[in-house]
């Protein structure tokens, strides 16, 4: 057996071989000769033995590329293996290598510049191919555009095209100062700053020297006043200029350009600053100074020469206050609108000093209600303002940064009130939460800043609850309707933050509803048998709470549900009769919470069978061999609800009994006379 499945495993290998050769054959490709590493002896022949290019496969790749002015050595000689893998019939760009690492294979990383310290972005995200088209080009160095404008991909346009433009960028592009992959000096700078400037402006120009002052300015950089690209100033100033600069008076701050030291300053400090700038009129009556200001530290904020800053700022808008004050430049979900708007800090705080801790321009309550003017009415027109709200302490609950949490809140909605209300979350989590406090979502039911209600309620009575329970609010026509569902007092039963009762019930269903219903407890007290559903207090077992379209709040007819729970007394009479009276209804024989009888019957059961069944007649007498029916335990015979019997006799019966022949026991009523 095995033997026979292998040569049939062998045969069906041979057929498949065979029908590949005659696929090779048929489309004019002889299996490649190898040399005796296995290897294919030409790596430049694809499908029948033609190269890539000119064998037609790709005929318009090589429209698109051959003929442009710089093509890529490997593309030029057919080696298009070099790069990628073969793939057959299957058109597939199978790479060889992942990312630059391909182009590293031939392009070594040192004759790049990747060893120096600096790096360009895109060389080091692996991405070759931002810049370079990788098969053929019109511009130099197989660049995908003109070197400059191939920059201006990830650099913005217009930082480079301002008024005034460097002139080496106009006529050399980013290569005259830029090295592309990478550098030893910052910047990707082909050379340290000052030499590279001195390499076209000569400082022993006279026109330099007039320019800047006599000042041996070429031991500085010249990045601290001027733009190295573009800028709207002459000269290629900074956007923003000191006017001693802009007007070459230098020797205002620093010594002469003749002295040993030319750029020390004549005063140290805010005093030198103070020389020019009002400091007492900055100051104001301001109590509160800003530390840098106060200590005469203006260069902390400021550079004295030159900005693309506005006011010579060191830093861009918050980007300068975060230098200092780190732990308001996390990244958050929810920013301030003034934080993130034009001015910034500067929206609520001033830059040297104010009245306020702070440093803010106003009492925190009428800075923030000066732009939320809504919020503002709204807490002057309630009748039952937050206290927060009302007293103009809105950091109370708000960040006034931001926040990761939706409103700028200092934390989760209940987080932030249980700071006041220490003494709420102990009450309200209990097993069983309403839904809102549970995901900490106050404002679900409280308005948070004021509202007409004292508790801070969106709505009164029911209407609140039926925002969310609007389905099980809705009125059914007929039926019963629970009091204190249609008159609306939903905190009757409920509570409304939690409780340790199923259904947030404020306590227990059986004294909650006796708090009402004072008859059933007194029932089961006096009574000799209790419904068990009743006696533990259940009731919400056999009525609803709300409404149903059944009376007394029955959650189904009877006998519907009591056979829900009494699951075997119907199942006795299963392919027999059921007694009329349990098919119509249970309360016909039974009480339904307590009774003076046993298995709540509502009657002796001689009386309560006497009721249908006539105990007078001759066939009655005749059936019960003229026993005295008021000695009759009619329950030792009989099942009262359901049997297989036509009489409803039980199902275990003593043989004479179940023949009628009674006498052969028993002696008839007459006889014993």
């Amino acid at each position: 057996m095995l033997t026979r499945w292998k040569r049939a495993r062998a045969l069906a290998c041979g057929t498949l071989l065979a029908l590949c050769a005659t696929f090779q054959l048929s489309h004019g490709q002889e299996p490649p000769k190898r040399t005796l590493g296995g290897a294919p002896q030409s790596s430049k022949q694809g499908l029948g033995g033609r190269d890539c290019l000119g064998g037609g496969c790709h005929k318009a790749f090589a429209d698109k590329y051959m003929g442009l002015k710089n093509v890529h050595a490997v593309v030029r000689e057919s080696k298009c293996e070099q790069c990628h893998l073969r793939h057959g019939l299957v058109a597939k760009r199978a790479m060889k290598r992942d990312g630059n690492e391909l182009c590293y294979s031939c392009h070594p990383k040192d004759k790049l510049g990747l060893s120096q310290a600096n790096i360009h972005t895109a060389v080091k995200s692996g991405q070759c191919v931002k810049c370079h088209n990788p098969h053929a080009s019109t511009a130099p160095h197989l660049l995908a555009a003109e070197p400059t404008q191939i920059c201006y991909q990830c650099h913005d346009r217009k930082d480079y095209e301002q008024k005034v433009v460097h002139k080496v960028l106009q006529t050399d592009g980013c290569p005259a100062c830029h090295s592309s992959h990478g550098a030893a000096q910052p910047d990707l700078l082909v050379k340290e700053q000052k030499a590279l400037c001195l390499g076209c402006h000569a400082a022993s120009e006279p026109a330099f020297k007039t320019a800047h002052g006599g000042y041996p300015v070429d031991q500085v950089s010249c990045s601290s006043c001027h733009s190295p690209h573009s800028s709207t100033q002459a000269g290629l100033l900074k956007s923003s200029v000191h006017a001693p600069v802009a007007g070459a008076q230098c020797e205002a701050c620093h010594a002469a350009p003749t002295s040993a030291k030319p750029f020390a300053v004549n005063q140290e400090g805010g005093a030198l600053c103070a020389s020019c700038h009002d400091a007492t009129g900055m100051k104001g009556s301001g109590k509160v100074q800003h530390v840098p200001f106060k200590d005469g530290q203006c260069l902390l904020c400021h550079t004295p020469h030159a900005s693309e800053n506005p006011k010579l700022l060191t830093g861009t808008g918050n980007g300068l206050c975060a230098t200092c004050h780190e732990e308001k430049a996390a990244a958050l979900a929810f920013t301030h609108a003034p934080v993130a708007g034009e001015r910034g800090c500067l929206s609520c705080h001033a830059a040297h000093s104010a009245d306020r801790e702070r440093l803010l321009t106003a009492d925190a309550g009428p800075l923030c209600l000066s732009c939320h003017a809504k919020t503002a009415e709204a807490v002057r027109a309630s009748k039952a303002p937050h206290a927060p709200a009302a007293a103009g302490e809105c950091i109370t609950c708000h960040d006034a940064h931001g926040s990761n949490v939706k409103g700028i809140l200092k934390g989760r909605m209940d987080r932030v009130c249980y700071a006041c209300h220490a003494d709420a979350e102990a009450k309200f989590i209990k097993t069983y939460t309403h839904a809102p406090v549970r995901d900490g979502a106050c404002a679900s039911c409280h308005e948070p800043h004021g509202a007409s209600d004292k508790a801070l309620l969106k709505a009164a009575g029911p209407k609140l609850c039926e925002s969310c329970h609007a389905d099980l609010m809705k009125p059914i026509e007929g039926g019963a309707k629970h009091a204190p569902f249609v008159e609306g007092e939903c905190l009757s039963c409920h509570n409304p933050h939690g409780s340790n009762v199923k259904g947030m019930a404020s306590d227990s269903p059986g004294t909650l509803c006796a708090a009402c219903h004072a008859d059933v407890p007194e029932a089961l007290k006096a009574g000799k048998s209790k419904h068990r559903p009743a006696a533990a207090g259940e009731c919400t077992a056999c009525h609803s709470p709300h409404q149903t379209a059944l009376d007394k709040l029955m959650l189904a007819k009877s006998p519907d549900l009591c056979v829900s729970c009494h699951k075997t007394i119907m199942s006795a009479g299963d392919g027999g009769r059921v007694h009329s009276p349990a098919a119509r209804d249970c309360l016909r024989c039974h009480a339904s919470h307590a009774a003076g009888e046993n298995v709540l019957l509502l009657k002796p059961v001689r009386t309560l069978c006497s009721e249908c069944h006539d105990v007078r007649t001759a066939s009655f007498s005749e059936a019960h061999l003229d026993i005295d029916p008021a000695r009759m335990r009619c329950e030792r015979c009989h099942d009262a609800h359901a049997s297989k019997d036509p009489k409803f006799f039980k199902s275990n019966v003593h043989p004479p009994f179940a023949m009628k022949s009674c006498q052969d026991c028993h002696l008839p009523a007459r006889a014993r006379k």
